[in-house]
């Protein structure tokens, strides 16, 4: 499977890097590009990196966000992952990383549609 990132900007000027597929040892290397290439254009005040469609993610893609992040900071910007998929977010909870990328819930498809039920007797 091969990786496709859309990068956007948010009227309040956050930049989304949203990759898509598997990063890992092949594909690793166009998520620090796309974080490196939004610092190169501007200086935002954040980057979500949104998990949410990434399927695999290797340590060598673990270590592709974490240098995203490093590069972020020493430019005075922070990196986030918002949504993370539950592969994603196993994968930064097992290696201890999930803090650094600010302890974001993993997403669940079609959770924010589920309408609320009221449990029986309540």
């Amino acid at each position: 499977m091969s990786l496709s990132i859309v990068t956007s900007v948010s009227p309040d000027g956050v930049v989304e890097i949203a990759p898509r597929g598997e990063i890992d040892v092949d594909t690793a290397h166009e998520v620090r590009e796309a974080v490196a290439a939004v610092l190169t254009k501007s200086r935002p005040g954040r980057i979500e990196l949104n998990m949410r469609l990434v399927t695999f993610i290797d340590s060598v893609g673990i270590s592709a966000m974490v240098a995203g992040f490093q590069t972020a900071e020493v430019s005075g910007v922070k990196l986030l992952v918002t949504e993370p998929s539950r592969f994603v977010h196993r994968q930064l909870w097992v290696t201890g990383l999930l803090g650094l990328f600010g302890a974001p819930e993993p997403y669940f498809a079609g959770s924010a549609q589920a309408p609320e039920v009221p449990s029986p007797g309540v």
